[in-house]
């Protein structure tokens, strides 16, 4: 698989606004992601995490600002650009398995017309036993449990054969055997040079998960290397009085003494 070389960056948000029913859910948001990098996006609930990851991609519609994918608008980049949605969101009953899902990855690469061949249904086989389902592609995905499911749709994303992902809580709610599936999926994507944004909400696996950290609370409250950016005083700052610090340091020694009192949005 060719790497991307460039020094355009990968995504590039500017003063993105975003209000849902008139009441602002994300303010004058503005930052750039490097190529090649893991990066989270972390905050309490209602801080606008999916929201941003929708808007960016023209999901959700926006009272103001730009996004620049590689230098261009999202819609000229789609096929750069792969998504793993929550869980949640997905119709799980829909009469399909889970090879035909992970096939849906390549409907951008096929054109209009064109049908997914035994190339397409080789390649989508490949990212089912990358995530260990390769067992699974002929059953239904209603059949699947939770954490199978949720690597289907990594399947999926993977491909789409993208250089850039967001991935919106895929750690939420699977097992053991799932997350570390999925940590080694989301190395092997760095490794290969792309750039993923992952919204997460457990504090405690963010300095061993992520190169960067985007701290978001209705505005950009800090972003940066998750050495120098998760803080104490930026967590503070992100969350307020809805965390408590067991601790006095946020450092990657005791980030796991940090507990949120709540997750999600």
């Amino acid at each position: 698989m060719k790497e991307r070389t460039t020094t355009i960056p990968p995504l590039a948000v500017y003063g993105l606004t975003v209000a849902y029913q008139k009441k602002p859910v994300l303010r004058d948001v503005t930052f750039t992601v490097n190529e090649g990098e893991l990066i989270g996006i972390v905050g309490p609930n209602g801080a606008g995490k999916s929201t941003l990851i929708k808007a960016i991609m023209g999901l959700q519609p926006t009272l103001g600002g730009e996004v620049a994918v590689y230098g261009q608008p999202y819609r000229l980049q789609r096929k750069t650009v792969g998504y793993v949605p929550q869980r949640e969101s997905v119709d799980w009953d829909f009469p399909t398995n889970a090879l035909d899902v992970v096939m849906m990855g390549r409907y951008g690469h096929l054109g209009l017309f064109r049908r997914p061949g035994s190339k397409e249904k080789a390649i989508a086989l490949d990212c089912l036993d990358k995530v260990g389902m390769a067992d699974y592609a002929n059953r239904q995905i209603s059949q699947l449990s939770g954490g199978q499911q949720q690597r289907v749709f990594l399947a999926r994303a993977l491909a789409q054969d993208a250089t850039l992902y967001f991935m919106d809580e895929p750690f939420a709610g699977v097992d053991a055997a799932t997350e570390k599936a999925i940590v080694t999926l989301l190395n092997e994507l760095k490794r290969q040079g792309k750039t993923v944004l992952v919204v997460h909400h457990d504090l405690a696996t963010v300095v061993d998960y992520f190169d960067s950290v985007l701290l978001l609370n209705g505005e950009l409250v800090a972003f940066g290397p998750t050495s120098s950016t998760f803080t104490q005083e930026n967590l503070q700052k992100a969350y307020g009085g809805r965390l408590a610090f067991v601790t006095k340091s946020a450092s990657a020694e005791d980030a796991g003494s940090l507990q949120p009192a709540g997750t999600g949005g």
